[in-house]
């Protein structure tokens, strides 16, 4: 030990003791008097000393990523793939947060709130131009055949429809991009009458009648392959479901049909009776039920009768009716 600042302590009327513990030095006096500290003096006059001797100077941090940047610079390699938010990669006056006090938002400098969400630097227009010229060594070229839509729909009849979603969130995957929509036209697929009615039977509302369009969506899969797998899977089923004739089928009556269809029907029936008596009134007696049924009044009333059976009384279609049953009968317009 050694006595420190003599003369002042000495002026002072008593005697201190210096101390050394822990490379701190303390000054305590010996008649009770409050003992103090040097601890920040000492301890910046000892690291200057230090860096003196061993030759070190002070740390120098090199400026920001964004003020070296050229402006013709090549994106692509600064965000070569998808990667968070780099402040000191990106030369945008960026801000985003909740602004504080009434002022703007928070910098970019230190911002979590544009490290939480997924961004598309990676995904510039000359980034995709070079996947795309990348990619176009692995690519064939557009069949010539198929140069319009029509052709497209002939040899590829099923369409494929799929969205994918830009969202801001945790994660770039949203859960409704993995519903997958299937569509075809019915005209397109093998069918006979008896197929096509059992189809749309078991389709219920999922079939256009206007558009001869046929909508499978599925959505029970985690995944879209999965759900493009089984959307062909129910397609399948269905059409080759749709060629089975049960035993029951057979028994089916006229009120049991889907629709009504006039040939064989009791309409048709009752109206070649009723014609064949009025020939034979007539004195006609060449006269065969084809010729009856090619014949411009009976195919009228059997437009209008189909009518009135599928698409109900409507005043169009009773108006047609009542004229076609007229010009059957050959009943002359009342005055």
């Amino acid at each position: 030990m050694a006595p420190v600042g003599g003369a002042a302590l000495a002026g002072a009327g008593y005697w201190a003791v210096l101390s050394r513990c822990c490379g701190r030095v303390v000054v305590a006096p010996l008649f009770g008097a409050a003992a103090y500290s040097s601890v920040p003096a000492v301890e910046g006059q000892q690291r200057e000393a230090s860096t003196r001797r061993r030759g070190r100077t002070p740390q120098f941090h090199a400026p920001p990523r964004t003020e070296r940047m050229a402006v013709d610079q090549d994106w692509s390699s600064v965000y070569p793939t998808a990667a968070v938010f780099k402040p000191a990669s990106v030369p945008l006056p960026i801000r985003m947060g909740y602004p504080v006090k009434r002022g703007v938002p928070p910098p970019k400098e230190g911002n979590l709130e544009l490290m939480k969400i997924p961004n598309f630097l990676h995904l510039t227009p000359p980034a995709i131009k070079k996947h795309c010229a990348a990619l176009k060594d692995f690519c064939t070229e557009w069949p010539s055949a198929l140069d319009s839509d029509e052709k497209c729909e002939q040899h590829f009849p099923i369409e494929i429809e799929t969205v994918d979603y830009v969202s801001s969130g945790t994660s770039i995957r949203n859960p409704k991009a993995r519903v997958v929509t299937l569509k075809v036209k019915l005209s397109n697929l093998n069918l006979d009458d008896h197929a096509k009615k059992k189809l749309i039977k078991l389709v219920g509302e999922r079939y256009c009648k206007d558009t001869d369009m046929l909508t499978i969506t599925t959505d029970r899969c985690p995944l879209r392959r999965q759900n493009y797998d089984y959307g062909i899977h129910l397609l399948t089923v269905l059409y080759h479901e749709s060629w089975k004739t049960e035993m029951w089928e057979s028994e089916k009556s006229e009120e049991d049909m889907e629709e009504y269809i006039w040939e064989n029907s009791r309409s048709q029936k009752n109206a070649l009776d009723t014609l064949l008596r009025i020939k034979a009134s007539e004195n006609v007696s060449n006269v065969t039920k084809e010729d009856l049924l090619a014949s411009e009044v009976v195919k009228n009333y059997r437009n209008s009768v189909i009518a009135l059976k599928n698409e109900g009384e409507t005043e169009n279609n009773m108006s047609q009716y009542k004229e076609s049953v007229k010009k059957l009968l050959n009943i002359q317009a009342l005055p």
